[in-house]
């Protein structure tokens, strides 16, 4: 990195979550964006595996790891070096720069990022407003900014504008990630919604056939499954706060947003529920809450309450609430009943508000702890958090539960994606034995 005489600031962290988004609006030529691109998300891999915040610091200790025998050619470095000072200089703009402050706005704080960043482009503007007025979700929204703006760059070099564009190019464009890309079925199908309501929604353009395009092929894949001694051994290789997460998320078969967004109120120790709030496809759902986890939950609670306390003490600001109850109740996020179930240790300053609170753990955090316990309990398979909920369906349909409910539990919207874990079951079928056990031993001897 570009040396900086003052080690305060060599050790000082960028928060740039947006800079992907940011690269893609910069100007810069593709093949140069292609390449900070894929230096920066190795760079914050990096970070995420040795548990390192974004600074020149770290980063300085990323490209000599990957300097020497086998690493990356000279050439490769200067450029993985251009792309990080991108980085951390534009970084740094956005966060001394920041949204404007609104008028009327509580103690001046600057809007959230959702209010800030409307579009650059007229149709990019339409496109947000669509978005937000059918309340898509703000990953689906920048998807699809995402995506418009792919598209806008690949009929540039074609002599085509966005205005012009016809539904043989939109094809094209799908096609070619099938073809030249190699993407998978699920990232053309992402693409392919976008591009159809955008031009439906925010440009108002008429619809036709869209049959006769290059689709990905989907295979089908079978989910990772732990036996229930597997279970035991990874659980046995957990302790304290982690284990309860880990102990959770299988027993009650949430997802890993989901269990890391439990909010006090969302578990109900006395009806032993667990209530999932703004779920995938912004949905609510009611799952089992394992009665052997009660009383460590009470503990956990406890616990939580001191922590609380101290918070208060301290003047921090309130935990994070969704945007529009933020607005309406400004002072919830200090009530108790909205702390975080599993909180971090470590205070975070909030991208939306700019304000310094305490966040819950973060996902790569809790992944880390899993992929290291699977290695002390000698798992041989790939273990990640979501292979809980895996097994937790498994067990489940194992076990004689109807599968209509285990659809419930888990939040499928379709019993054609549960059917998937039949598959995986250790008897599939109606408890169907292999040919090979009703062969004696001399036999096969």
């Amino acid at each position: 990195m570009t040396r900086d005489p003052s080690s305060a600031r060599a050790a000082a962290p960028v928060w740039f979550p947006y800079w992907a988004e940011a690269l893609a609006r910069s100007g810069l030529p593709a093949a140069l964006r292609t390449q900070y691109r894929y230096a920066i998300a190795n760079y914050l891999r990096y970070c995420r595996q040795t548990q390192a915040r974004a600074t020149i610091a770290s980063a300085r200790q990323f490209m000599a790891s990957v300097q020497g025998p086998g690493g990356a050619s000279p050439v490769e470095r200067a450029r993985w070096k251009a792309g990080l000072n991108w980085f951390f200089h534009h970084g740094r703009q956005a966060a001394a720069a920041g949204p404007p402050a609104r008028a009327g706005s509580v103690s001046g704080r600057r809007p959230s990022v959702a209010a800030a960043d409307l579009g650059k482009a007229a149709w990019e503007r339409r496109l947000v407003q669509a978005l937000r007025g059918r309340h898509y979700g703000w990953r689906t929204e920048q998807a699809y900014r995402g995506w418009a703006w792919r598209f806008v760059r690949w009929l540039e070099p074609r002599g085509q504008t966005l205005a012009e564009a016809t539904e043989e190019a939109v094809k094209g464009f799908v096609s070619e990630l099938a073809t030249r890309q190699r993407a998978s079925a699920s990232t053309q199908k992402q693409a392919l919604n976008a591009l159809v309501f955008l031009r439906r929604e925010a440009l108002g353009r008429k619809l036709g056939g869209f049959d006769d395009f290059t689709r990905v092929r989907r295979p089908a894949r079978v989910p990772v499954v732990l036996g229930r001694e597997e279970c035991q051994r990874l659980f046995a290789a957990l302790e304290g706060v982690p284990r309860l997460m880990a102990e959770l998320m299988y027993g009650s078969g949430l997802r890993l947003g989901e269990l890391l967004g439990l909010r006090i109120r969302d578990v109900d120790l006395e009806r032993q529920q667990v209530l999932i709030r703004a779920a995938k496809g912004d949905q609510d759902r009611v799952t089992v809450l394992p009665e052997s986890l009660a009383e460590r939950l009470r503990g956990q609670r406890e616990r939580l309450r001191g922590l609380h306390a101290e918070d208060q003490r301290q003047g921090l600001a309130g935990v994070g609430l969704p945007e529009g109850l933020g607005r309406k109740y400004p002072q919830a996020g200090q009530a108790w009943e909205w702390q975080w179930l599993f909180p971090s240790r470590q205070l975070m300053r909030d991208p939306r508000s700019g304000l310094r609170r305490r966040h819950h753990v973060l996902d790569a955090t809790f992944q880390h702890v899993i992929r290291q316990a699977a290695r002390r309990a000698k798992l041989e398979k790939r273990v990640t958090p979501h292979v809980l909920r895996h097994s937790f369906a498994t067990h489940l349909l194992e076990g004689g539960t109807d599968i209509r409910t285990v659809q419930e539990l888990l939040g499928h919207k379709s019993v054609e994606t549960t059917q998937i874990y039949t598959h995986v079951m250790r008897k599939p079928g109606l408890g169907v034995r292999s040919p090979l056990d009703g062969f004696t031993r001399g036999v096969v001897g």
